[in-house]
């Protein structure tokens, strides 16, 4: 490497100078390549997100539909025999609450937890949880346990 063959680094350089809108004799005076009238000649214009020319835009062509409520709670539901599987796998003795259930990343700590019926429930559990299906509620009784609801 020497004086002859330096060059800049790839990127470096723009050589992208011609300077709009400086006289005629710059070849890009007058209109300064914005071409004639409308937004777009005009300075501080911007683009509006989905702005169509003018035509009605997509967002307002397609029909509205469906309900979101917004008081909506939503349970994070845990079955019967993913609390069987965890006796079996001695992770859980005698009592199931939400600290447990947190423990074990059956759940994050801000879920409402609502016990479903999935399953068969051979051992005897105290379930607390914030909702039980009748089908669990059933099934925990029947092995001689108990839900508690929160």
């Amino acid at each position: 490497m020497d004086l002859s063959n330096l060059k800049p680094a790839e990127g470096s350089v723009n050589n992208n100078n011609k300077r709009v809108g400086r006289g005629q004799g710059s070849g890009k005076g007058g209109t300064a390549t914005r071409g004639h009238k409308g937004a777009k000649s005009r300075s501080g214009y911007s683009r509006k997100l989905g702005f169509e020319g003018g035509q009605m835009p997509l967002q307002r062509r397609v029909p509205k539909f469906g309900f979101k409520n917004i008081n909506r709670k939503d349970y994070q539901g845990v079955n019967l025999d993913t609390l069987q599987q965890m006796v079996d796998d001695k992770k859980l003795k005698d009592t199931v609450d939400l600290e447990t259930l947190v423990s074990l990343r059956l759940v994050s700590k801000t879920d409402l937890v609502k016990i479903l019926g999935r399953g068969e429930l051979k051992s005897k559990l105290t379930v607390t949880a914030h909702k039980f299906t009748a089908s669990a509620k059933a099934a925990i009784e029947a092995a001689g346990g108990e839900a508690v609801i929160l």
